[in-house]
């Protein structure tokens, strides 16, 4: 089965609070994904799906994006084994964001660093400049040991 999905309406009310689930694309075709632990509202991590992608992840029920820097297609925890169950897809009021509620299987992992979420630092100042800071340095795997098989 193949996912279309309707153009955008001009009307702003229908867009708004009409049925139709119509994503809007930017022009390099993607869409903002936000995404968070269905258990307890962890920000795991922010990507980009295309069409492909959100219309797999519908499907499949199974996190699929678009990566930027690969240009393609990227299952999310293919490699790793930490797949993210999709519990619920949210879109917000004008339908250019996508927010996933997942669960995560493995490692209960979501970054390739190993860490359970992409947002492990901490942006403060230091002698008036901006720095980062390691706020959670456990690892939940050894990204050297799990990515090297490919």
């Amino acid at each position: 089965m193949t996912l279309n999905f309707d153009v955008p309406p001009e009307d702003k009310a229908a867009l708004e609070t009409g049925p139709a689930f119509t994503p809007r694309f930017d022009e390099k075709g993607l869409v903002t994904a936000v995404v968070t632990d269905a258990r307890d509202g962890e920000l795991l991590m922010v990507a980009h799906m295309n069409a492909e992608a959100l219309a797999l992840t519908i499907e499949t029920g199974i996190a699929h994006y678009y990566s930027r820097s690969r240009k393609g297609l990227w299952k999310k925890g293919e490699s790793s084994g930490n797949l993210q169950t999709v519990q619920e897809i949210r879109t917000d009021c004008d339908q250019d964001a996508i927010w996933l509620k997942v669960s995560v299987a493995g490692h209960d992992a979501t970054c390739h660093t190993g860490r359970r979420s992409c947002f492990y630092r901490t942006v403060g100042v230091e002698g008036g400049k901006a720095t980062v800071t390691i706020t959670d340095d456990h690892r939940h795997f050894n990204p050297e040991a799990v990515y090297s098989k490919n």
